[in-house]
């Protein structure tokens, strides 16, 4: 549905938002958007017929909630704490990490960085310098530490994620043999979709093996997961309140 109402000079429809986050986050989409506005992380304004209209705070704001669940698989509660603290800027998105910039930050010591790498878990850019996803990998395991859990352990998780990276690097290689103009792009994003749909299907699937496990309502009774909105097919721009779902999202 197109934007009826009308939206000032310097501030961006929902439609215009997504279209500039896509590049980046490829599985960004309206319901998504809603959702995070309905867990109060982000409160864009409204025209006088109800539409979101996003200014820049809003967008920085929103790639920053994004960067923060890609990069470091926090939850929406501590997400929102930080913004709120604004102790969410401990260095630039895009800026590279020395190795002892990623031990301060994660909080691990020189052996266990050096037995991340050792297991493929962790690799340097170059030199002595690391990427943010590294971060995001020693934070997570060292979180996993509190319950015994060491980088050995987790050899079969990084093959298993080996594989699933090959099976999509397959899927689109036809593709990425497409000569015309953004075709690597195009690429790049039908990846992303297909890496989001399996991600979703590992979380199936480990949930299932748990409630056979009978460790089902345990797991649901911690409260602490927090999975991202189902992708679905719906309009790019944003309706009136009127035609919103039952859910309000």
């Amino acid at each position: 549905m197109s934007e009826a109402g009308p939206i000032s000079r310097g501030q961006l429809g929902i439609g215009e938002v997504l279209a500039q986050l896509r590049p980046e986050f490829p599985d960004i989409s309206t319901s998504k958007i809603r959702f995070l506005e309905a867990e109060g992380l982000i409160e864009p304004e409204r025209t006088r017929s109800g539409y979101r209209k996003f200014g820049t705070a809003d967008l920085q704001r929103l790639r920053r909630i994004l960067t923060l669940q890609r990069d470091s698989y926090l939850p929406l509660r501590v997400i929102k704490e930080r913004l709120a603290d604004n102790a969410d800027t401990p260095a630039p998105e895009e800026e590279n990490l020395t190795r002892h910039h990623l031990l301060d930050e994660a909080g691990i010591t020189d052996a266990e960085l050096t037995e991340l790498e050792d297991y493929g878990l962790v690799r340097r850019l170059g030199g002595r310098q690391y990427g943010r996803e590294a971060l995001a990998v020693a934070r997570a395991v060292a979180a996993l530490r509190q319950y015994g859990v060491q980088a050995r352990h987790l050899r079969a998780v990084k093959a298993a994620a080996d594989r699933e990276a090959t099976l999509v690097e397959q899927i689109v290689a036809p593709q990425l043999r497409q000569r015309g103009p953004g075709a690597r792009d195009a690429a790049a994003r039908t990846a992303w979709q297909i890496a989001d749909l399996t991600l979703q299907l590992h979380a199936t699937l480990i949930e299932s093996a748990l409630a056979e496990a009978g460790l089902a309502s345990a797991a649901l009774r911690l409260g602490s997961y927090e999975p991202s909105p189902a992708a679905v097919a719906e309009p790019e721009e944003d309706d009136p309140p009127g035609l919103r779902s039952a859910s309000g999202r």
